[in-house]
């Protein structure tokens, strides 16, 4: 799997996304992966998450799942677009103390100007705790560009899963 570089990140005047922005001090600094299949992303919970004891927000889910499904209209379309409408499934309790939950998002379908994408939110133990269905309005290319999108590109590095888990569990070793 190869990391999906962020191209807005030191390019993008008024850039400060509170998914993705890494440099956004209340944002949740996702990374986003290309698998071949899907966009994943690795990311770990903290206190400041909690809805209840120990257990992810539902909003904060919805959040990151927003997100991920957002990096699938950014790499895979090549293109951005805003959220037109979302329905969530919360199936588990998401524990804040896991050491990392992975999310996973792909296209389902393309129709003119709407995408349909179905993210999910995994716990380590690879159980299903959340889904959502997004659609999406996807900007034709000029909008896009007057919008700020920038094209979404690979790295060159090629990394495993455990890579991408351990650069999240102990960022400090990376």
């Amino acid at each position: 799997m190869k990391q999906i570089i962020n191209p807005w990140i030191g390019n993008t005047a008024g850039y400060n996304c509170f998914g993705c922005n890494p440099n956004n001090p209340s944002g949740m600094h996702m990374h986003f992966y290309w698998d071949g299949q899907d966009v994943v992303s690795v990311w770990k919970a903290s206190p400041d998450h909690v809805s209840w004891i120990d257990t992810l927000h539902g909003g904060v889910q919805a959040t990151l799942l927003d997100e991920i499904c957002g990096w699938v209209v950014f790499y895979v379309l090549q293109t951005s677009g805003v959220t037109a409408k979302m329905e969530m499934r919360y199936r588990k309790a998401v524990n804040t103390t896991w050491p990392y939950i992975l999310l996973r998002a792909r296209l389902e379908k393309q129709r003119h100007t709407l995408a349909v994408i179905k993210g999910e939110l995994w716990s380590p133990d690879g159980e299903l705790c959340a889904e959502c269905e997004c659609t999406y309005f996807v900007y034709a290319g000029e909008k896009a560009r007057e919008m700020g999108y920038e094209p979404a590109v690979l790295g060159t590095e090629e990394l495993t899963m455990d890579e991408v888990i351990a650069h999240i569990v102990e960022p400090h070793n990376h």
